[in-house]
């Protein structure tokens, strides 16, 4: 399974590179994730506990980061093992290129699965694979931005405070 897109994420790329190499923007941002540890250089260690079709799974897995260009690029892998559900492996390129005053996030995801997961059939595991990266490179752009406002709701400046806090902590830059 293949898939492409490309966000719009308000934050520079240096913020948005390194809120991808931190633990804990990393587990706030996998769906089901309940603990990330570890190091860019080292590569971190996962929980995650997902449920695809009828089958509900806690995957212990790997993620790797490689092909690293600071502020720019980067190639994340991961594979996880489900037990009796079988497994899941896949990767993403991601880029960041400064565009309107923020960063234009695109990337290139390729899963695959194994197992009882195998055999849910393909539309069922395409469609799965896809909410998974959406979900994280939504909750990666809340994460960097902070909630989106509501239409209705009138402008509010904390928020940003806390969008700034949030970024100063994991960047150490305001």
């Amino acid at each position: 399974m293949q898939m492409s897109d490309t966000r719009q994420i308000a934050a520079t790329p240096a913020q948005v590179y390194a809120a991808l190499l931190t633990p804990e923007v990393l587990e706030a941002c996998v769906p089901g994730a309940q603990d990330v540890t570890g190091s860019p250089e080292d590569g971190f260690e996962a929980t995650v506990v997902q449920k695809v079709g009828p089958v509900k799974a806690t995957f212990k897995g790997r993620v790797t980061l490689s092909d690293m260009v600071p502020d720019s690029s980067l190639t994340i892998s991961g594979e996880g093992k489900g037990g009796a559900a079988g497994f899941a492996k896949g990767g993403a390129e991601v880029r960041m290129t400064a565009k309107d005053g923020g960063t234009e996030l695109s990337y290139d995801v390729e899963a695959k699965v194994g197992g009882k997961l195998a055999q849910l059939g393909s539309r069922i595991i395409d469609g799965f694979a896809k909410k998974m990266a959406d979900q994280f490179f939504a909750n990666l752009q809340e994460t960097l931005e902070g909630p989106a406002q509501s239409d209705e709701a009138p402008a509010d400046d904390a928020p940003e405070a806390e969008k700034k806090s949030w970024l100063k902590r994991i960047t150490g830059k305001a």
